[in-house]
């Protein structure tokens, strides 16, 4: 005997999208992941590739992510100038997946990278001035060799991603239009507060000189002015030579580090060797949100965080 549902009911169901029809969304590292979940809330939810405390620099590709990149419809991520290993797998899926490079999005400034794991500081812009120009913006039609990816950390250019991301949410999805709308002008109001709090936070530190573990802060260091010296290894996939090491002990003492940031995907123990003997206080960054849980609030956590490690050590 069938039961008959409520007219009601069946008229909700009718006006309702099916779930199918929601596009397979895949996206890449952590912070990529946020923006895309915080863009999709109430439509549906996107994958993400490398989860935990796993690093993009050092990640290889698990079965199960392979299949999830044949399902998906849409995957966006950086670029392969940070995630090298979803090259080859994204030209494999083109016929069926659209890739979203976020580096490429129309509005993000892009950084050249800096040379060597120890620069001199304020390179970019000697003096006292701690705007936006005082590191070089880098065109989209000279390539990508020399440029720095982390182009999340700063909050202008996750604004710029938040636009593309909706654009190709709705391309892919027009009948979801209108939430991926509201939810991406929801999200960037949310990002201009953020960037006033982490200003606020950050300016009594700005002059204070500091080392990372690798060159991943170039962008929020740029967007608010602080004064990071130099980096422990040029290439985290590599352990830094002894001589690289001696530089940098001896720029601590030259140039007064006060703190050495390591990262919780690396080595802290190579902190511990370089700042033995000098003044300088450790402390910990991280880029990605190795320890925070996926979803859309862990953008603006992220950058909370560093903020606060950043205020923390250098304000000590």
């Amino acid at each position: 005997m069938r039961l008959a549902l409520p007219a009601a009911f069946v008229a909700l169901l009718a006006a309702t999208p099916a779930l199918a029809d929601v596009p397979k969304v895949v996206a890449s590292i952590k912070p990529v992941h946020a923006l895309v979940a915080a863009i999709m809330q109430g439509v549906g939810e996107p994958s993400l590739i490398v989860r935990g405390a796993a690093s993009p620099h050092t990640y290889a590709l698990r079965p199960s992510d392979a299949h999830a990149l044949a399902e998906a419809d849409l995957v966006f991520w950086i670029g392969p100038e940070l995630e090298g290993f979803l090259a080859k797998p994204l030209e494999a899926t083109a016929t069926k997946a659209t890739a979203v490079e976020l580096m490429e999005a129309p509005g993000v400034t892009l950084l050249d990278a800096r040379e060597g794991g120890a620069w001199d500081p304020h390179d970019h812009g000697a003096g006292n001035d701690h705007g936006h120009d005082h590191a070089h913006g880098h065109g989209h039609d000279e390539g990508h060799e020399e440029v720095n990816t982390h182009v999340w950390l700063d909050p202008d250019n996750a604004r710029a991603m938040v636009v593309a991301i909706a654009d190709a949410l709705e391309a892919k999805d027009a009948a979801h239009a209108d939430a991926y709308r509201a939810n991406a002008e929801r999200t960037a109001r949310g990002l201009a507060a953020l960037d006033a709090e982490l200003k606020a936070t950050l300016a009594p530190v700005q002059d204070k000189p500091f080392i990372v573990f690798h060159d991943a802060y170039q962008y929020f260091e740029a967007h608010y002015g602080l004064n990071g010296v130099g980096a422990i290894t040029v290439n985290p996939e590599r352990r830094p030579s002894a001589k690289r090491l001696s530089d940098i002990r001896a720029k601590i003492t030259s140039l007064g580090a006060v703190c050495v940031f390591a990262e919780p995907q690396f080595e802290p123990a190579l902190v511990d060797t370089i700042v033995q003997g000098t003044k300088a206080r450790k402390g910990v960054l991280d880029p990605e949100g190795a320890g925070l849980s996926d979803g859309p609030d862990l953008y603006p956590t992220l950058l909370r965080n560093i903020a606060a490690s950043l205020k923390g050590c250098l304000a000590s």
